[in-house]
């Protein structure tokens, strides 16, 4: 005897038409790789950028919007301009997309360190960059200018130095290092801010304003645009460090055509990803030396016939800002042998 079930002829056969077909979701309609231009959409400039959510100008309001998927590997930072979809009121709890970024005329980056050529975008647009250095407490470094410096010259911008705190110690030795610079250098006393002369140079201009903790730089763009109240801090008694008190970047409007971008303080600032030529171009007065030098010259300290190194023993150039170049330019190409 079989145990084996055995199914009646027929029993088995399925009929398709009784097999229900789920609907599509999302509707029958094909995707298509054409995307909408927006050639028409709304310019505004990008102000502040936090935590996904950014602040917009858009003929004279301020209005908030979000970056659009198509954006996001690319990113967007502030003095961006951009077009927006979406709504562009400024009633509360509308919400614009920022659909497209247009062309840039400068972009200003740095790196974590020197290692590290993974660039982080600070500002965009801007046209010049002002250095803010206390010349105490906490004590000027030479060198994170000669970092800024390097910075704005990879990225077009005109740079000058602002040096604050004036009123409690003399900056002229500290401006010795400087000397063969043709930038304009702005000194700052704290009961009698040179607000003419700043205004001066940043009219008409997008600036952006860097510089380390604690040099005063949100006091100074408090003095020179009440409204913005930015956040100001001292120097910690202890460490001699600043405090952070600016915690993101901001675009400050001083008038319909000129532009102050206040940006956090830090204590490095790492050229990762600044090529070597522009490295040694930003160097004013040592460029003028050294591309006399011969063809291989490397401007290292090991290069036998180097002009820099000539220069330093007539006393036409002061040793430690050669020394300064040398340790940046090492930093650097030990980055790019790696």
């Amino acid at each position: 005897m079989s145990w084996l079930y055995e199914p009646e002829p027929g029993e088995h056969d399925l009929d398709e038409s009784d097999v229900r077909i789920r609907p599509n979701p999302k509707g029958n309609k094909p995707r298509t790789k054409n995307r909408p231009s927006y050639a028409d959409a709304p310019i505004g400039m990008v102000v502040q950028v936090d935590k996904g959510r950014y602040t917009i100008i858009l003929a004279g309001k301020e209005i908030i919007g979000t970056l659009g998927k198509e954006l996001r590997k690319e990113g967007v930072a502030v003095g961006d301009l951009v077009a927006l979809a979406g709504d562009t009121s400024d009633t509360v709890g509308a919400l614009s997309r920022i659909v497209r970024v247009e062309p840039r005329t400068t972009l200003l980056r740095r790196s974590a360190d020197d290692t590290d050529q993974v660039e982080r975008v600070i500002v965009a647009n801007a046209t010049q960059m002002l250095i803010v250095v206390a010349i105490s407490n906490p004590e000027p470094r030479t060198r994170l200018i000669d970092r800024y410096l390097a910075a704005a010259f990879d990225a077009g911008l005109r740079p000058a130095l602002c040096i604050t705190k004036v009123d409690l110690a003399d900056p002229t030795d500290f401006l010795g290092n400087f000397a063969g610079l043709s930038i304009p250098v702005i000194l700052n006393r704290k009961d009698a801010p040179s607000l003419d002369q700043l205004n001066s140079f940043l009219a008409h201009e997008s600036t952006v304003v860097v510089g380390h903790s604690g040099v005063g730089k949100s006091t100074l763009v408090n003095a020179l645009a009440p409204d913005a109240l930015r956040s100001t801090g001292g120097v910690n008694t202890v460490t001699g460090r600043g405090r952070h008190t600016s915690s993101s970047v901001r675009a400050i409007p001083l008038d319909a055509s000129t532009w102050i971008i206040d940006t956090p303080g830090v204590r490095s600032f790492g050229l990762g990803h600044i090529k070597l030529e522009n490295l040694l171009k930003s160097f004013e007065d040592l460029w003028a030396v050294a591309s006399n030098c011969p063809r291989d010259c490397s401007h290292l300290a090991d290069s036998p016939d180097c002009l820099l190194d000539e220069a330093i023993t007539q006393g036409t150039l002061p040793a430690s800002r050669v020394d300064s170049l040398r340790r940046l330019m090492g930093s650097l190409a030990n980055t790019a042998s790696e």
